[in-house]
């Protein structure tokens, strides 16, 4: 059987369509026309003949054979992006330094920092790249990377970075309107708003039981695919997001979200790390980064244990 192989312009409206499960959204960020994703997806299916998406209320959700396609789809326009990228920019400086991250990371921590790095290293170019995925660093597909989890990569020299709590947050429009939960159990009758994923974040169960209440099934709520957009739900009055500290850290400040309860400490099992390949981190431009990424994942703790001590 031979697999007639799409444009990419169709593969991209399929991964940004997976990736939002809304075609809306995804023709948002691809720059076209909802309907012109919408045949995107039509094509590929009667293509390969299967099936994609199907409907699930006002929303979309992968069908088991979406589930299988998909990451092979994002794998690929990942490395095929890698290459073009790396072939244009072959008489780029030496001092470029690709950097590869998650994307709720990058957005709310990271970028927001990355001009105090350019005012101080003007002559180090960055490239940020972010997914989900474990990157191999032997494929070039980064220098260096910045990675949750338990530190547990046997195959890369790796530095812990920044420590984080987990913590209920809403906006303050959304606190007036709903009032204060005068104890956490009185959170499972608020919208919970949750990232779906088969990854190793904590959960909203994880928190409540550190809370000191056993709950054996969390209310129905909305769902969203990165950390980040179900923070920018919360800010926008929707319910109450479960956020990792440095991710919230900006917008507790500024007052865009509030700690419901900053009395209950629950520090996440799961750290930040600085990782490269073994032998790297040495090199003038890597060092250079590494110190600087730990100035900031330092004066990011003390601002957050000063508000909140």
């Amino acid at each position: 059987m031979v697999v007639r192989i799409p444009p990419t312009s169709a593969l991209r409206a399929l991964e940004a369509s997976a990736r939002h499960l809304s075609f809306t959204l995804a023709a948002e960020e691809l720059h076209v026309t909802q309907s012109a994703v919408s045949h995107q997806i039509r094509h590929l299916e009667e293509l390969w003949g299967i099936r994609l998406f199907k409907r699930k209320g006002r929303g979309l959700i992968l069908t088991e054979e979406g589930h299988e396609v998909v990451p092979i789809i994002r794998d690929f326009i990942r490395r095929l992006s890698s290459a073009i990228e790396g072939i244009t920019h072959r008489d780029e400086s030496e001092n470029a330094l690709k950097v590869t991250l998650l994307q709720s990371f990058a957005f709310k921590w990271f970028v927001p920092r990355l001009g105090h790095f350019n005012a101080e290293c003007p002559g180090v170019n960055i490239w940020i790249s972010t997914t989900d995925d474990l990157v191999d660093f032997s494929m070039e597909d980064a220098d260096v990377g910045i990675r949750l989890g338990y530190g547990n990569w046997d195959n890369l020299y790796k530095e812990l970075l920044l420590q984080e709590h987990v913590l209920p947050v809403c906006s303050p429009r959304f606190l007036k309107a709903h009032g204060q939960p005068a104890e956490p159990r009185d959170l499972l009758g608020y919208p919970l708003l949750r990232r779906y994923s088969a990854d190793i974040l904590q959960r909203w169960k994880d928190w409540f039981s550190d809370a000191g209440v056993q709950v054996g099934r969390i209310p129905e709520g909305s769902h969203f695919p990165q950390t980040s957009l179900a923070l920018q739900a919360a800010i926008d009055d929707q319910g109450v997001a479960l956020a990792r500290s440095a991710h919230v850290l900006d917008d507790l400040k500024a007052g865009r979200l509030v700690n419901l309860f900053p009395e209950i400490k629950s520090k996440s099992e799961l750290s930040y790390y600085f990782v490269c390949l073994p032998g790297r981190e040495n090199g003038p431009v890597i060092s250079t980064f590494r110190a600087w990424l730990h100035r900031e994942a330092h004066r990011s703790e003390e601002e957050y244990n000063a508000l909140f001590p």
